[in-house]
Protein backbone atom coordinates (compact mmCIF):
# COMPACT_ATOMS: atom_id res chain seq x y z
CA UNK A 1 0.00 0.00 0.00
CA UNK A 2 1.46 3.07 -1.20
CA UNK A 3 2.22 6.06 1.91
CA UNK A 4 0.44 9.32 1.65
CA UNK A 5 2.20 12.02 2.12
CA UNK A 6 1.35 14.30 5.13
CA UNK A 7 0.06 17.37 4.29
CA UNK A 8 1.66 21.03 4.96
CA UNK A 9 0.18 22.52 7.92
CA UNK A 10 -1.89 25.21 6.91
CA UNK A 11 -0.85 28.89 7.73
CA UNK A 12 -2.90 30.29 10.38
CA UNK A 13 -4.63 33.90 8.87
CA UNK A 14 -2.42 36.81 8.06
CA UNK A 15 0.60 35.37 8.38
CA UNK A 16 1.14 36.35 5.18
CA UNK A 17 1.08 40.03 5.49
CA UNK A 18 2.88 39.16 8.53
CA UNK A 19 6.20 38.22 6.59
CA UNK A 20 5.74 40.64 4.30
CA UNK A 21 6.07 43.79 6.80
CA UNK A 22 8.67 42.32 8.66
CA UNK A 23 12.27 44.09 8.25
CA UNK A 24 13.51 43.16 11.62
CA UNK A 25 12.68 39.87 12.84
CA UNK A 26 12.98 39.80 16.71
CA UNK A 27 12.79 35.88 18.13
CA UNK A 28 12.51 34.38 21.58
CA UNK A 29 15.14 31.60 21.89
CA UNK A 30 14.18 28.95 24.15
CA UNK A 31 11.02 27.54 21.64
CA UNK A 32 10.64 29.17 18.54
CA UNK A 33 14.93 27.83 17.84
CA UNK A 34 15.62 25.03 20.25
CA UNK A 35 14.40 23.23 22.95
CA UNK A 36 16.97 24.27 25.12
CA UNK A 37 16.09 22.13 27.78
CA UNK A 38 15.40 18.65 25.58
CA UNK A 39 18.47 16.80 27.35
CA UNK A 40 19.49 18.38 30.49
CA UNK A 41 16.28 18.62 33.08
CA UNK A 42 14.88 22.16 33.85
CA UNK A 43 13.75 20.51 36.40
CA UNK A 44 16.37 19.22 37.96
CA UNK A 45 18.43 23.07 37.36
CA UNK A 46 15.11 23.96 39.15
CA UNK A 47 15.63 21.67 41.95
CA UNK A 48 19.26 22.01 42.65
CA UNK A 49 18.93 26.14 42.40
CA UNK A 50 16.07 25.89 45.28
CA UNK A 51 18.49 23.04 47.39
CA UNK A 52 21.29 25.50 46.71
CA UNK A 53 19.25 28.00 48.72
CA UNK A 54 18.31 25.95 51.40
CA UNK A 55 22.25 24.81 52.03
CA UNK A 56 22.87 28.34 52.71
CA UNK A 57 20.30 28.94 55.07
CA UNK A 58 17.37 30.41 52.89
CA UNK A 59 14.56 27.72 53.33
CA UNK A 60 11.93 30.26 54.04
CA UNK A 61 12.93 33.04 51.15
CA UNK A 62 10.77 30.85 48.94
CA UNK A 63 7.16 30.26 48.91
CA UNK A 64 6.00 26.36 48.83
CA UNK A 65 4.48 26.68 45.09
CA UNK A 66 7.74 28.84 44.26
CA UNK A 67 10.24 25.67 46.16
CA UNK A 68 8.10 23.05 43.76
CA UNK A 69 8.57 25.15 40.40
CA UNK A 70 9.74 23.29 37.55
CA UNK A 71 10.84 26.42 36.06
CA UNK A 72 14.73 27.61 36.84
CA UNK A 73 13.30 31.24 35.89
CA UNK A 74 10.82 30.85 38.58
CA UNK A 75 13.38 30.67 41.56
CA UNK A 76 15.26 33.50 40.14
CA UNK A 77 12.70 35.82 39.36
CA UNK A 78 11.48 34.91 43.13
CA UNK A 79 14.64 35.44 45.03
CA UNK A 80 15.11 39.01 42.71
CA UNK A 81 11.98 40.38 43.99
CA UNK A 82 12.91 39.70 47.55
CA UNK A 83 16.61 40.94 47.18
CA UNK A 84 16.65 42.94 44.27
CA UNK A 85 20.35 43.87 42.82
CA UNK A 86 21.86 41.81 45.74
CA UNK A 87 25.39 39.40 45.41
CA UNK A 88 22.52 35.92 46.38
CA UNK A 89 20.89 37.09 43.05
CA UNK A 90 24.03 37.22 41.31
CA UNK A 91 25.55 34.43 42.06
CA UNK A 92 22.07 32.40 41.76
CA UNK A 93 21.65 34.04 37.96
CA UNK A 94 25.41 33.30 37.39
CA UNK A 95 24.65 29.44 38.16
CA UNK A 96 21.63 29.30 36.34
CA UNK A 97 23.82 30.46 33.44
CA UNK A 98 26.30 27.68 33.83
CA UNK A 99 23.53 25.21 33.81
CA UNK A 100 21.88 26.78 30.22
CA UNK A 101 25.45 26.51 28.87
CA UNK A 102 25.79 22.95 30.00
CA UNK A 103 21.98 22.03 27.93
CA UNK A 104 23.66 23.97 25.01
CA UNK A 105 25.28 20.43 24.49
CA UNK A 106 21.90 18.12 24.20
CA UNK A 107 19.62 21.00 22.83
CA UNK A 108 17.11 19.91 20.75
CA UNK A 109 17.08 22.75 16.99
CA UNK A 110 13.27 23.59 16.12
CA UNK A 111 11.76 21.78 13.51
CA UNK A 112 12.72 24.52 10.48
CA UNK A 113 13.83 26.90 12.68
CA UNK A 114 17.76 26.65 11.14
CA UNK A 115 16.69 26.96 7.09
CA UNK A 116 14.02 29.63 8.12
CA UNK A 117 16.41 31.89 9.86
CA UNK A 118 18.84 31.21 6.95
CA UNK A 119 16.74 31.89 4.29
CA UNK A 120 15.09 34.93 6.09
CA UNK A 121 18.29 36.31 6.57
CA UNK A 122 19.12 35.47 2.72
CA UNK A 123 16.43 37.49 1.52
CA UNK A 124 17.11 40.57 3.31
CA UNK A 125 15.03 40.81 7.11
CA UNK A 126 17.01 41.34 9.75
CA UNK A 127 17.19 38.76 12.98
CA UNK A 128 17.45 39.56 17.01
CA UNK A 129 17.05 37.46 19.74
CA UNK A 130 15.02 38.69 21.98
CA UNK A 131 15.21 36.78 25.37
CA UNK A 132 15.22 35.92 28.99
CA UNK A 133 17.76 33.38 29.22
CA UNK A 134 21.90 34.47 28.91
CA UNK A 135 22.93 35.89 25.70
CA UNK A 136 26.16 33.80 26.42
CA UNK A 137 23.76 30.52 26.06
CA UNK A 138 22.11 32.10 22.90
CA UNK A 139 25.36 32.95 21.44
CA UNK A 140 27.11 29.15 22.10
CA UNK A 141 24.35 27.61 20.82
CA UNK A 142 24.05 29.66 17.34
CA UNK A 143 27.54 29.26 16.51
CA UNK A 144 26.98 25.44 17.66
CA UNK A 145 24.70 25.80 14.64
CA UNK A 146 26.46 28.05 11.86
CA UNK A 147 23.46 30.53 12.66
CA UNK A 148 25.88 33.53 14.43
CA UNK A 149 26.36 35.20 11.49
CA UNK A 150 22.76 35.71 10.98
CA UNK A 151 21.87 37.03 14.50
CA UNK A 152 25.43 39.65 14.92
CA UNK A 153 25.73 41.50 16.98
CA UNK A 154 21.79 41.46 17.64
CA UNK A 155 21.39 39.14 21.04
CA UNK A 156 19.67 41.15 23.84
CA UNK A 157 19.14 38.38 26.83
CA UNK A 158 19.04 38.35 30.62
CA UNK A 159 20.84 40.83 32.35
CA UNK A 160 21.75 41.53 36.35
CA UNK A 161 18.42 43.63 35.66
CA UNK A 162 16.26 40.94 36.52
CA UNK A 163 13.19 43.40 36.63
CA UNK A 164 13.52 43.98 32.81
CA UNK A 165 13.06 40.12 31.62
CA UNK A 166 10.03 39.64 29.92
CA UNK A 167 6.85 40.43 30.03
CA UNK A 168 8.95 43.80 30.67
CA UNK A 169 9.53 44.98 26.76
CA UNK A 170 13.15 46.09 27.24
CA UNK A 171 14.79 43.20 25.53
CA UNK A 172 12.55 44.26 22.51
CA UNK A 173 13.60 48.31 22.77
CA UNK A 174 16.88 47.03 22.88
CA UNK A 175 17.09 45.24 19.66
CA UNK A 176 14.57 48.06 17.93
CA UNK A 177 16.86 51.19 18.81
CA UNK A 178 20.03 49.10 17.98
CA UNK A 179 18.56 48.23 14.43
CA UNK A 180 17.08 51.41 13.92
CA UNK A 181 13.82 50.19 13.59
CA UNK A 182 10.21 50.67 13.70
CA UNK A 183 8.26 48.54 15.86
CA UNK A 184 5.59 47.86 12.98
CA UNK A 185 8.31 47.06 10.84
CA UNK A 186 9.48 44.76 12.82
CA UNK A 187 7.99 41.02 14.17
CA UNK A 188 8.13 38.80 17.24
CA UNK A 189 7.84 35.32 17.44
CA UNK A 190 7.66 33.95 20.48
CA UNK A 191 6.28 30.52 22.61
CA UNK A 192 5.05 32.19 25.26
CA UNK A 193 2.22 34.32 27.00
CA UNK A 194 5.24 36.50 28.05
CA UNK A 195 6.31 36.45 24.56
CA UNK A 196 2.75 38.62 23.69
CA UNK A 197 2.93 40.31 26.41
CA UNK A 198 5.65 42.17 25.62
CA UNK A 199 5.38 42.60 22.08
CA UNK A 200 1.92 43.96 22.69
CA UNK A 201 3.68 46.67 25.00
CA UNK A 202 6.20 47.61 22.76
CA UNK A 203 4.25 47.98 19.89
CA UNK A 204 5.31 44.50 17.82
CA UNK A 205 3.20 42.69 16.04
CA UNK A 206 3.58 38.87 17.31
CA UNK A 207 3.16 35.58 16.27
CA UNK A 208 3.13 32.76 18.19
CA UNK A 209 4.84 29.36 18.11
CA UNK A 210 3.16 26.79 19.87
CA UNK A 211 4.91 22.65 19.80
CA UNK A 212 1.38 21.96 20.58
CA UNK A 213 -2.08 22.09 20.96
CA UNK A 214 -2.19 22.87 24.58
CA UNK A 215 0.25 25.70 24.48
CA UNK A 216 -1.01 27.22 21.16
CA UNK A 217 -4.39 27.64 23.32
CA UNK A 218 -2.58 29.38 25.98
CA UNK A 219 -1.01 31.92 23.63
CA UNK A 220 -4.75 32.38 22.04
CA UNK A 221 -6.05 32.97 25.89
CA UNK A 222 -3.28 35.23 26.54
CA UNK A 223 -4.22 37.25 22.74
CA UNK A 224 -2.34 35.95 20.20
CA UNK A 225 -3.90 36.61 16.96
CA UNK A 226 -1.72 34.55 14.84
CA UNK A 227 -0.14 31.05 15.82
CA UNK A 228 1.73 28.17 14.47
CA UNK A 229 2.17 25.03 16.09
CA UNK A 230 4.84 24.33 12.97
CA UNK A 231 7.19 27.10 11.62
CA UNK A 232 7.15 25.13 8.23
CA UNK A 233 3.80 27.14 6.54
CA UNK A 234 6.33 30.05 7.57
CA UNK A 235 9.20 28.89 5.84
CA UNK A 236 6.78 28.51 2.77
CA UNK A 237 5.87 32.37 3.07
CA UNK A 238 9.58 33.12 3.24
CA UNK A 239 10.53 31.39 0.50
CA UNK A 240 7.70 32.53 -1.58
Amino acid sequence: MAVRAARPAPAPDGLRDLVARARVVLWDFDGPICRLFAGHSAERVARDLVQWLEGRGLHGLLTDTERETLDPQVVLRAVDRRHPRSDLVAELEERLTQEELRATASAMPTAYADPLIRTWTAVGSRMAITTNNSPRVVRTYLESRGLAGCFHPHVYGRTQELHHLKPDPYCLGRALNAMGAAPAAALMIGDAPTDHEAARRAGVPFLGYASDEHKAALLRSAGADAVVTSLEPLLREVRG
